[in-house]
């Protein structure tokens, strides 16, 4: 038979509350180790979260900027790449320029113009110098350049061979249009071929040469 070992009552008791009390005892032990942690969490949130309170107005402005400036990019200044040498010595194959595309919405075309525009034959954007204004009788005499009956200098273009000797005109230039030559005249299409440029047709005025680098100038 097995013998029965009975607990006595006072005896269960103890050991029920000495259970309770290292039960107690682990529980507040583990909140004691977790409190520095817990509050190393708490005093690092703010801290992680103060970047993320800086980041979101930064990446607000800059889309704001992104927003204002490639749309201003486009509607106030573009580069150009040449692609012939109908312009030298004045711009080389492959140079970039930077135009004005408000110059012609605020003011008038000026002799010499350096100007993109949108070819009247084709619709290609093109770039050459404005020779003749509105009302200019102009024309080309023994390969000078002949605005109302005036031989001009062009001291841009320094190499009499890269001028044509054949003549031109004269021709009037009807009123709200330029006429424009490549400054290598033996080697350009312009107005001797498609006729004067209407100024709705201007893109822009070329300010400066902006690439390469080593070249950087201004032509205003």
């Amino acid at each position: 038979m097995v013998a029965s070992h009975h607990t006595p009552p006072r005896l269960l008791s103890a050991a029920v509350r000495a259970l309770r009390r290292t039960d107690r005892a682990r529980t507040d032990e583990a909140r004691t180790d977790r409190a520095p942690a817990d509050r190393a969490r708490t005093d690092e949130a703010p801290a992680d979260r103060a970047p993320r309170r800086r980041l979101g107005p930064v990446l607000i402005l800059g889309l704001l900027l992104l927003v204002v400036l490639v749309p201003g990019r486009l509607l106030v200044a573009e580069t150009f790449e040449i692609p012939s040498s109908s312009m030298v010595p004045t711009l080389q194959p492959g140079e970039h320029v930077l135009a004005d595309k408000l110059a012609y919405r605020f003011g008038d075309p000026h002799r010499g113009d350096l100007v993109v525009f949108h070819s009247p034959r084709t619709g290609e954007v093109l770039l050459k110098r404005v020779v003749a204004l509105p009302g200019d009788k102009v024309g080309i005499e023994d390969s000078a350049l002949v605005v109302n009956g005036r031989r001009l200098s062009e001291p841009y273009v320094k190499d009499a061979a890269l001028i044509d000797g054949e003549y031109f005109g004269p021709i009037h230039v009807p009123q709200g249009s330029v006429f424009v030559l490549g400054d290598r005249r033996s080697d350009s299409v312009d107005s001797r071929v498609f006729g004067p440029v209407p100024e709705s047709a201007l893109i822009g005025r070329v300010d400066a040469l902006v690439w390469p680098p080593s070249k950087l100038r201004l032509f205003r």
